[in-house]
């Protein structure tokens, strides 16, 4: 495990939790730190820092979200492959325009990457607007009654009272129809794909969207699972190769498609849940990771509010919505897999505490989750329509989609214009974004056109601005 030796500065302008960030991504970039590194715990760091945990995860949350460092189940966090982060290395090799760039690489090699001054990763969450001061006020009245039940092992599957909670807030705000014995807390998505692995057996062939959510289909994989991705049309997983496959769980995220931010239409659904009950035995998984950002119409109901028999798992998370460090998600159960779940994982403790589970539910139930969502919107919208509006040079060049829901947009570049190419020009800019290839599972699969990611969450709108006139001189032809 590698030590941090952090001189913190209190009385600087710059808050502790960047300083902590900044300090780990230097040593890194530096290679002081080196890949599979194994780095402190947050409670290890916060407790030699003399700061507060929630400090160090701020810290570890950034680095995360920017690809620096990788979060293990059960191990702890470790340094990330640095020469991944950047996705230029393996393109050199393929695109003819790097050729003649070749001065200009090997000054790059030699004084080290550009500093990175944008970052439009897709995954980024605002943590300047977290409600600080409320989720204090909160947890100061939950711990000050002496409550010895609070630190007692609860029920496995989380607080009744807060499943509860979660079951009124799903049927008011995406249609899903459950109750509290349906409902399974855990610490994190990841966390509750596994137990569900555990609930249905290895038994299993698993489909998933192509492109895809790679860290669903590497968990699958991890866990021996076939994984089998199934290509995709403009209105979500093409049915007929689903079929054709051979699986019988199929992986979704029918709300809003994670990259290219396709919206299922109802006509798709009811394929997809007409497919799931052709056999016992088939499930959908249904991961509503971001469902509750969009900007035109209204929200799209879940695909679980449609299923009269039993055939959805419904996936949902507090971590996008709050903060990732709110490692909080929730599993809903059909009645069978319910039956499953006691038989097999009854005897596993909860993974998350009583005192986060009784936060969050008086977060929701005393009405301020509503109100960082709405706060939170708002935010996200003046930066997704400042981002549109700074593309607008770019309007020749490419076009929009995805624009309507999440936090991230794709562009779409015709004419032969390479991934690769438009990457690397925004990097040596001092721009990180982010290719749609990534997300490609089956690598031979020809893109017709360069698709680029931009995500805005982390972004202030004055920088959007600033990095949209540097891509629209750029990436002009």
């Amino acid at each position: 495990m590698h030590e941090l030796t952090i001189n913190l500065r209190p009385s600087d302008k710059e808050p502790l939790y960047e300083q902590i960030y900044t300090y780990i991504k230097d040593e890194i970039r530096a290679g002081r730190i080196l890949c599979k590194e194994k780095l402190p715990s947050t409670r290890a760091l916060s407790s030699y820092l003399e700061v507060s945990r929630s400090t160090v995860e701020l810290a570890y949350e950034q680095l995360l979200s920017e690809g620096y460092i990788e979060s293990v189940p059960y191990r702890g966090f470790f340094v990330a492959q640095v020469d991944e982060l950047y996705h230029l290395e393996a393109e050199r090799k393929k695109d003819s325009f790097l050729e003649k760039k070749e001065e200009s690489r090997e000054q790059m090699e030699i004084n080290g990457e550009k500093k990175i001054k944008y970052d439009f990763t897709p995954n980024g969450v605002d943590l300047k607007s977290f409600p600080y001061n409320t989720w204090r006020k909160l947890s100061r009245e939950i711990l000050s009654d002496d409550r010895t039940e609070l630190f007692r092992l609860g029920d496995p599957r989380g607080e009744y009272e807060f499943r509860s909670v979660i079951c009124r807030y799903l049927y008011q705000a995406r249609g899903v129809n459950c109750t509290p014995e349906q409902v399974i807390v855990g610490a994190g998505s990841d966390y509750l794909m596994m137990l569900f692995c555990t609930i249905i057996g290895r038994d299993h062939v698993i489909a998933v969207e192509n492109p895809t959510y790679k860290k669903a289909y590497r968990l699958f994989q991890s866990q021996e699972y076939k994984v089998m991705p199934v290509p995709m049309d403009g209105m979500g997983m093409k049915i007929d190769p689903l079929r054709k496959s051979g699986a019988d769980i199929a992986y979704v995220t029918p709300s809003h498609q994670y990259p290219t931010g396709i919206v299922m239409p109802i006509g798709r659904r009811m394929e997809l849940l007409k497919w799931a009950e052709e056999e016992e035995g088939r499930y959908i998984v249904e991961d509503d990771y971001d469902s509750e950002f969009r900007y035109k119409g209204k929200p799209i109901p879940a695909l679980q509010g449609y299923d009269a028999h039993g055939k959805v798992v419904y996936l949902g998370t507090f971590s996008k919505s709050i903060a990732p460090a709110i490692r909080l998600s929730y599993m809903v159960l059909p009645p069978e897999l319910c039956e499953a779940y006691q038989q097999k994982c009854r005897f596993l403790s909860s993974t998350v505490s009583k005192v986060d589970q009784l936060i969050v539910c008086r977060f929701i139930e005393e009405g301020y989750y509503e109100r960082h969502l709405n706060k939170t919107r708002a935010l996200y919208k003046s930066r997704h329509d400042q981002l549109i509006l700074g593309l607008r040079p770019l309007a020749g060049q490419c076009r929009i989609s995805g624009e309507n829901a999440g936090v991230h947009l794709l562009l779409h570049f015709p004419g032969g214009r390479e991934e690769s190419e438009l990457i690397l020009r925004a990097a040596e800019e001092g721009i990180k974004v982010y290719g749609l290839s990534d997300y490609i599972v089956d690598e031979d699969e020809k893109r017709e056109e360069a698709t680029i990611l931009l995500g805005y969450a982390n972004m202030s709108e004055e920088k959007i601005k600033e990095a949209c006139a540097v891509l629209g001189e750029i990436w002009k032809n």
